[in-house]
Parts: C-alpha cells; structure tokens; sequence
C-alpha cells in the first residue's frame, strides 16, 4: 500500500523518471541499497520502484513505528525497524533474513542517516556501516545499487526549512530521478564488501544526478 501510495502522490510533489541499467535486474529475494540523502528519499525511491513492479520491504528508523497512522501502516506491511545503538539491533538483521528467504525484496540505506547538510546540492554517498554486507553474506542475496536525485529539492535543511519545502514541493514540482544499477554479489567480507556496495550505489546516483545537470555528478 506504500508504495501504491507513493507512486500515486508523487505527480503532485514533483516530476520523477526511472531509468535502469542493462544488466539491471529486480529479482525476488534481492538486496536493494541507495543513497540516503532527504526525509523526501524513501517515498520518491518507492514511487519509482513501484512503476518497476516491485514494492520492497524497507529496513528503516524504529521511531517511524510511533508515528500515527504511518507506524500502523508500516506494521501491517511487514517492513523492518531499525533500533540503532540498542540490543534490539541485531533483530533488525534477522528480520531482512527472514523476509529475503521469503522471496521478498529488501531495502535498505547503508549510510544509516541523513547527512546533515542544509543547503539543496547533490553529494556522493557517505561512508556505509557494515548491516548491508554482513545482511548480503548471510543470505548470499544479490545487492541491487540504486542512486536517486533531486529529493532534497524536496525537503532538507533545518525543521521550518524541511516543513516550508514539504508545503511548496507541489507549486515547484522539482525534477526527480531514480536510477537501477546492475546487481552485485557481495562476495569479499568486511570493509572490501562495504566497499563494492558503496561505489555501486555512487555510480548509481552519479547516473541519477547527471540526469539532472547537478555540478556534482557532471564534474566527477
């Protein structure tokens, strides 16, 4: 239902394209890993998903739970929260195990937060934590890189600055995109592993950028 959800309101928040890589493939029981970089992020990469014929399982922040109607809504679905600096954590993991065995999909953001830029500009990924590739040689899962541009036209920076960008996005109605690398298998352990994903996930999102003439990815 989120991701149906998504996908039906994004016209009105802004103007998303999807492109994908050849070798891209959406397989059941994959990983799917993207940069992180606005609140506005997981429903735009969502809404893009969706047109693909995919609605994932998303690995997100434990707090969204106590959000009214969202928390029900993200229960009910079975996505998994995250508990981060807690013993609850290592459910976390186990609960992406469960769901890929299941043959669901399974997002999750390696970054583990936001940056905490203000301004609007696209950047490179930041550094990944280790969940994704310790998740990855678990279960032996493909990992689907995706990059996604354009969501902090949407909302960032401060509070008012994150409210005022929610409330004008449908007068703006920023260009957004979201673009499928090819998976990969995450076979090297530890920091090499992590490594591999995060230059994926930075191809991906240089893809994604350039699509939208941001300096960032256009001078790399």
């Amino acid at each position: 239902m989120l991701s149906r959800l998504a996908d039906i309101l994004m016209p009105a928040v802004g103007r998303l394209t999807v492109t994908t890589d050849a070798g891209a493939e959406l397989a059941p029981g994959s990983i799917i890993t993207a940069n992180h970089t606005s609140l506005a992020d997981p429903a735009v990469l969502l809404a893009a998903l969706h047109r693909l014929g995919v609605r994932p399982v998303v690995m997100a922040t434990a707090g969204l739970w106590r959000v009214p109607v969202l928390g029900g809504m993200l229960a009910r679905e079975g996505h998994i929260p995250v508990h981060r600096g807690d013993r609850r954590a290592a459910r976390s993991l186990d609960g992406a195990v469960e769901a890929l065995e299941r043959g669901r999909l399974v997002l999750i953001y390696a970054e583990g937060g936001l940056p905490r830029r203000t301004d609007v500009a696209e950047a490179a990924p930041g550094d990944f934590r280790s969940g994704l590739s310790r998740l990855a040689q678990r279960t032996g899962a493909p990992v689907v890189p995706v990059g996604q541009a354009g969501a902090r036209r949407v909302t960032s920076g401060s509070r008012p600055k994150q409210l005022a960008g929610l409330l004008t996005a449908p007068l703006r109605r920023p260009d957004l995109h979201v673009h499928v690398g090819a998976p990969i298998e995450l076979t090297a352990e530890g920091a090499s592993g992590t490594g591999r994903a995060h230059a994926a996930v930075t191809a991906a999102w240089r893809t994604a950028a350039a699509q939208l003439g941001e300096p960032a990815a256009l001078a790399a």
